[in-house]
């Protein structure tokens, strides 16, 4: 039997569909996330975790004209849960490299619990996007082994 109440898939619009794919396609690769099944040209983008269940990511063409504000009613933003500590760096890096707006660099958060490490950053078309680990820091003889993966955790 399926669980449920936990989130199944979340469907953004986006002003420019074939900008999101390429933003996209490259930020879900540093994630550890991947397309879960190929879409016509101009039907929706998808992403999961690789090889596992757990909430999909959507993202439609907007058929309506409008601009994004986290200010307003509606998202505030994605956070994707990943595998370390080392990849939400990873993950400011490759934001870096594409002049996003950084929001926070990465850092502790205590206030969300007490191994919560994250950065935050804008995409392209505004929406603030956030790389999560909930682990200590990986210790020097090898991975933590209380990491959490995107895969096994089911979150995206």
């Amino acid at each position: 039997m399926a669980r449920t109440g936990f989130i199944d898939h979340i469907g953004i619009g986006v002003p420019d569909l074939v900008a999101a794919k390429q933003y996209y396609d490259d930020l879900m690769y540093v994630l550890g996330l991947r397309e879960w099944f190929e879409t016509s040209p101009g039907g929706p983008l998808n992403y999961g975790p690789d090889g596992a269940q757990g909430s999909q990511l959507f993202f439609y063409q907007a058929e309506e004209p409008g601009t994004y504000s986290l200010r307003q009613t509606g998202l505030h933003h994605l956070a994707f849960l990943v595998a370390s500590r080392a990849v939400v760096r990873e993950a400011h890096q490759w934001a870096c490299a594409r002049e996003a707006i950084i929001l926070d660099e990465p850092r502790d958060f205590p206030q969300y619990g007490e191994h919560c490490f994250a950065t935050y950053w804008l995409d392209p078309h505004g929406f603030k996007l956030e790389a999560v680990c909930h682990s200590p820091e990986e210790t020097v003889s090898g991975q933590n082994p209380r990491a959490r993966t995107a895969s096994s955790s089911g979150a995206a």
